[in-house]
């Protein structure tokens, strides 16, 4: 059981920080659609959850440092180097997002300079690069509690202090400007933009547990777990969403409702966890291309942070509204590989 939780806890960490921790991402995609978003919830619910354990269970199995040569063993030669492009494109991409974030979110917590923000989190970045693939998945997992306590201190807070009703607030939440044309293609986006995110340091984190059903039912934990805190997330906002709307980090902006100090707290627990997808990110992206551990990767991955950090200075709202979206229709093809994994292995004879 603690292997499966540590291992779900890592799923959910890989995410978080350029999913929902923010806030802003859960504006877009869930509450923008008012009402609806909850059952938007309850479909990347399910989804997460079966992502979770493929993802997982695949790296397990497969006992690859690199998410190329899963991939291609599941989807083939000319599909997989689709994938394999998909997935590059998103880590690099995420990683320079999730700087960007860092420093949106110690510039409206505390008013330092975006710069400093991003800087601090570069360095952080580069410094856990150095080290091996089981203490960065311990990294990753030991932060995630942190988050989960918060969003459900931050959902009984907004429901208990919830000013106007359902339909009020309904009616102001379908008025911010999202990119996606309903809840249900929303959600379907939603999890395919996080899949092509998790995709490749999921199965990293697969390949740390040599037992296949325990790396399995730890990824289905966690993809489960991450819908729970995405439903908790969205109904926060849209209890708020009059208050914190406008916010390029919604979530901070609850907190800070509650309590100055909390909202210190706060801003610290959404930098780990935008530090663990920045990590997960570019930990991925250099394993694609180099051996980690080697002097060639650690140059590798040191010149990958600083080309992500330069890129980073667009704006992390601008890069949310823009990137994700796009990312989500790309990853939609992986998603039907992934279904479609357990039949083609079991065809060909390799589903243990």
């Amino acid at each position: 059981m603690k292997k499966i939780l540590k291992i779900g806890s890592a799923f959910i960490g890989i995410i978080v920080g350029a999913g929902l921790a923010s806030g802003q991402e859960i504006l877009q995609y869930f509450t923008s659609f008012g009402l609806w978003g909850i059952a938007g919830a309850f479909v990347t619910t399910v989804l997460f959850a079966y992502v979770g354990m493929m993802l997982v269970w695949l790296g397990s199995r497969s006992q690859k440092p690199s998410h190329k040569e899963v991939i291609y063993g599941v989807s083939g030669r000319f599909l997989g180097l689709i994938i394999d492009y998909i997935i590059i494109f998103t880590l690099f991409g995420v990683g320079v997002v999730m700087i960007a974030g860092a420093g949106s979110n110690l510039n409206q917590q505390f008013g330092i300079p975006i710069v400093i923000g991003t800087t601090l989190l570069g360095i952080l970045i580069i410094l856990t690069g150095m080290l091996k693939i089981d203490r960065v998945v311990n990294i990753i997992s030991s932060i995630t509690p942190f988050l989960i306590i918060f969003v459900v201190i931050v959902s009984i807070y907004s429901f208990l202090t919830m000013d106007g009703s359902f339909v009020n607030l309904d009616s102001v939440a379908r008025e911010h400007d999202t990119n996606l044309p309903n809840w249900f293609i929303s959600a379907i986006n939603y999890v395919s933009f996080n899949t092509a995110v998790g995709a490749s340091m999921a199965i990293v984190t697969g390949t740390a547990e040599m037992d296949r059903k325990t790396a399995a039912w730890g990824g289905l934990a966690g993809g489960f777990g991450l819908g729970v805190i995405i439903l908790l997330s969205h109904l926060a906002i849209f209890a708020k969403i009059e208050e914190v709307g406008s916010l390029e980090l919604p979530t901070l902006g609850i907190v800070n409702d509650i309590s100055p100090f909390l909202g210190v707290l706060m801003s610290i627990v959404l930098f780990a966890m935008i530090f663990n997808t920045g990590i997960s990110m570019f930990y991925s992206f250099g394993t694609r291309f180099t051996e980690p551990g080697t002097k060639k990767f650690k140059i590798f991955f040191t010149i990958t942070v600083i080309v992500g950090y330069l890129a980073s200075f667009v704006g992390f709202t601008d890069l949310v509204s823009s990137l994700y979206p796009f990312i989500g229709y790309l990853g939609l093809v992986l998603i039907i590989v992934l279904i479609v994994a357990p039949f083609k292995m079991r065809r060909e004879g390799k589903l243990n």
